[in-house]
């Protein structure tokens, strides 16, 4: 086996800075604790941590047997190196000093420096700083992990460690800063994104339609879709998300209010909404309804009113589930007739999803939306739209060309028809029984062990 001290080399820099990095005081030091808040604001974080989980399984259960460890890893991998990358550096691009409205200046909260206990003026009025920028930290664990299923079954696990540490400092961090800074230009402009239609779904959506086209299609892909290897996972998937959800929309008002009420409420009647939406297409077609279906449905429902959450009335929140869910289902089936292998929909389900999202921001934000009568949000929406859409796929494109150079991307044929949990891992679960084995490293042949 070839050794690869590298990895090790570069934590143990991140250890050594860490350890001397000072920590630095509040500088914008606001009044003083809201408890409740405080409180609210500690369940939310917890509950968008637990979408990442969600998220395996959900993914997980769509795979084949063969690929579904390394199809989880790819998700809670992220809870791990995104941790370590937001508090190093990605905190600050996001939310440092505004260096022209685009980026935060990196110096700003390198290492958490001045990163506290106490509120802080701008961006957390009420809690403490620090709980901001670990509530934030979540959605930049969420995102990278969406673009997996696009490329999944194919891909080599450092390669992909690789990229998503380019996405989150390339992509990710500015998004972040535009649209949520007070001082990024499309806040500026009058954008609404209440909780990340434009920065994790559009992003995670149009980084994933680049992907898939960047690597080509499996070398065993069909139109026609395969068996998922766990039903069951998808459906406990689903269950986890739609629950963390609540924290990822809810605990955007960044308070516990009438706000976070409202959102709370979208959230739950549009993915139900959105869900209900899917079988009934189904149904309109002569399709039978599937738990799959409902499961994707409530996941594009949910999606879709992420960026209206706190803006859009309950009844609203209707019409943007059930009408996203049509479209993303249309879009699913036009991909079927393409040659593009995105393997588990990313972009129909989150690209679209937070596209209609947006759009429908701008058709029903209170008394700045298109049926209030102005048309400048939505104008703004539409063109906000184009810009993050056009910046995350050829920012992505770009990214994965630099990887493969540094990393080839994709396994080998052979290595893809073992199966990533085998190749990338030395892993494997029986499909019957649902136990995972661990194959000794010295009972693997060469191809099995070609991703170090």
């Amino acid at each position: 086996m070839k050794k690869n001290p590298v990895p090790l080399l570069l934590l143990t820099v991140i250890c050594v800075i860490a350890f001397l990095a000072p920590a630095g005081t509040a500088s914008n030091a606001g009044p003083a604790l809201n408890a409740g808040d405080t409180a609210w604001m500690l369940a939310s974080s917890a509950l968008v941590l637990f979408m990442t989980p969600g998220l395996s399984f959900f993914y997980g259960g769509m795979v084949r047997s063969r690929n579904v460890i390394s199809t989880m890893l790819q998700s809670y991998v992220c809870m791990g190196l995104m941790s370590l990358l937001w508090v190093v550096v990605g905190f600050s691009l996001s939310f440092g000093d505004s260096i022209g409205g685009l980026i935060g200046n990196p110096a700003t909260y390198f290492m958490f420096k001045g990163v506290t206990g106490a509120t802080e003026t701008r961006l957390a009025p009420t809690i403490p700083f620090l709980l901001f920028a670990l509530f934030q930290l979540k959605f930049a664990v969420i995102t990278p992990a969406l673009i997996t299923g696009a490329f999944a079954e194919r891909v080599k696990f450092k390669s992909y460690l690789i990229f998503i540490t380019l996405f989150l400092v390339c992509i990710y961090a500015p998004l972040a800063h535009w649209t949520w800074h007070p001082d990024g230009f499309l806040r500026k402009w009058g954008v609404l994104d209440f909780a990340g239609g434009t920065v994790v779904h559009m992003s995670a959506g149009f980084a994933a339609l680049a992907g898939a086209l960047f690597l080509g299609r499996r070398k065993d892909h069909s139109p026609e879709p395969h068996s998922p290897a766990k039903l069951q996972y998808i459906i406990l998937g689903t269950g986890m998300l739609w629950f963390g959800w609540f924290g990822f929309n809810a605990g955007s008002a960044l308070a516990a209010n009438d706000l976070a009420a409202l959102a709370f409420g979208t959230t739950n009647t549009a993915s139900a909404s959105a869900a209900i939406a899917w079988i009934f297409y189904d149904l309109a077609l002569g399709r039978k309804p599937t738990a799959m279906g409902f499961c994707i449905g409530a996941v594009v429902g949910l999606v879709a009113v992420t960026p209206a959450a706190g803006f859009v009335s309950i009844g609203a929140s209707v019409v943007i589930g059930a009408l996203s869910s049509v479209v993303s289902r249309i879009v699913v089936d036009l991909k079927t007739k393409t040659s593009i292998d995105d393997t588990l929909d990313v972009f129909p389900c989150h690209g679209v999803g937070g596209l209609m999202g947006m759009v429908l921001t701008g058709v029903f934000a209170k008394e700045v939306g298109l049926v209030n009568g102005p048309t400048a949000t939505f104008y703004k929406h539409l063109a906000a739209m184009v810009l993050v859409g056009a910046f995350s796929f050829c920012g992505a494109y770009i990214l994965y060309k630099l990887t493969d150079i540094i990393s080839p991307l994709r396994v080998s044929a052979e290595d893809e028809e073992i199966g990533l949990d085998m190749s990338q891992h030395l892993e494997s679960i029986d499909n019957a029984t649902g136990s995972v084995s661990q194959v000794p490293q010295n009972a693997v042949g060469k191809t099995a062990l070609s991703f170090l």
